[in-house]
């Protein structure tokens, strides 16, 4: 068994260490983050429209 099996997957990863990354790192880092953030917020949206409609669907 490995280490990594014994970590619960409910962490979040470790923050990079941004003072070792060059600029055009860190702009990459940025880019790689809002593509993140855009995924996450689409999940949102879509669970909040699933919730709309099963909120609708029960009042009925």
């Amino acid at each position: 068994m490995e280490d990594e099996d014994l970590v619960p997957k409910t962490l979040r990863p470790k923050p990079l260490d941004l003072d070792a990354l060059s600029i055009e790192a860190l702009q990459d880092y940025i880019v790689e983050l809002e593509g993140e953030i855009d995924r996450v917020r689409a999940a949102i949206a879509a669970k909040e429209s699933w919730r709309g409609e099963a909120e609708s669907f029960f009042k009925t």
